[in-house]
């Protein structure tokens, strides 16, 4: 008895492998886009004119902030010469100065506040990214450590507590705490997350991962997350706490999403801040 061979060239064979080419293909370019275009898709700045981000901060009745060079870095904000520094990481859209809310906040608990800009957004040069924003936040917190005795202190808000916490952990003794608000736990989990058809564990350029920079830091961390936030999951913040071996203080904002969690400085979660960096000094 002959077993008759199956006909590799029938019409629907054809076909099958023309459809499989096709999503092989598809999914090639997909991942070449991934990974050609992962800054565009992980950093939104928005630009503006020095002169017009200077009378827009002259409006709000904020000083412009400079390095040694006379080079603008972002803005001064807060309480001239209160008690505390906090120096604010923002998240990965718009400029510095669209950040009020956080010297608002601050304000009324005797904080400085310096409103840092990255490179790429706003007025100053550069090419948005993980090394320009640690070497420029370097620097910038460099010149304030040196400038001032006053405790100093980071504040990093989504992709910020990337630069908050690695910068924290590259200099633990000189920072006197962490304020992070929707933060991630590792950033390639998040991406994960948002493409979890793409090998983005190999791809991902800018590998912030706050689990591993907090490992070599113990000062005071407090947690503000989102509940219902759809960009970083609450769980990624929930995971950094439970993480975390210092002190610590999680507040969860109920309703809140990521965009629009509540900031305005009558918020009692500023409150709540002010008194775990009391108890924790």
């Amino acid at each position: 008895m002959h077993l008759r061979e199956p006909e590799v060239n029938r019409p629907e064979m054809k076909l099958l492998l023309r459809v499989v080419r096709s999503v092989a293909l598809v999914y090639v370019a997909l991942v070449l886009l991934f990974a050609g275009c992962q800054n565009r898709m992980l950093y939104f700045p928005s630009h503006a004119k020095e002169e017009a981000l200077l009378a827009e901060a002259h409006g709000a009745g904020n000083a412009p902030w400079r390095d040694g060079r006379g080079a603008l870095i972002g803005w001064k904000a807060g309480k001239p010469n209160g008690a505390r520094r906090m120096v604010v990481f923002h998240g990965n859209a718009g400029y510095a100065l669209q950040r009020m809310y956080y010297a608002e906040g601050l304000e009324s608990m005797d904080w400085e506040v310096y409103l840092f800009e990255y490179p790429g957004y706003g007025a100053r040069e550069g090419t948005p990214g993980k090394e320009a924003f640690l070497a420029a936040g370097r620097a910038a917190v460099g010149e304030l450590l040196a400038a001032d005795s006053r405790p100093l202190y980071l504040l990093g808000e989504s992709i910020g507590s990337g630069t908050a916490c690695s910068l924290a952990a590259e200099s633990p003794q000189h920072i006197a705490g962490l304020l992070l608000v929707v933060p991630f736990a590792r950033l390639v989990e998040v991406a994960k997350k948002h493409f979890p058809f793409l090998p983005v564990e190999r791809l991902l350029h800018d590998r912030y991962d706050n689990i591993a920079s907090l490992a070599k830091y113990r000062g005071p961390v407090a947690i503000v997350l989102a509940e219902n936030d759809d960009v970083i999951p609450a769980e990624q913040a929930r995971k950094l706490h439970a993480a975390y071996a210092g002190p610590k203080h999680l507040i969860a904002l109920p309703g809140a999403g990521h965009n629009d969690f509540p900031n305005d400085r009558t918020e009692l979660w500023w409150r709540e801040v002010g008194a775990f960096f009391e108890r924790g000094r």
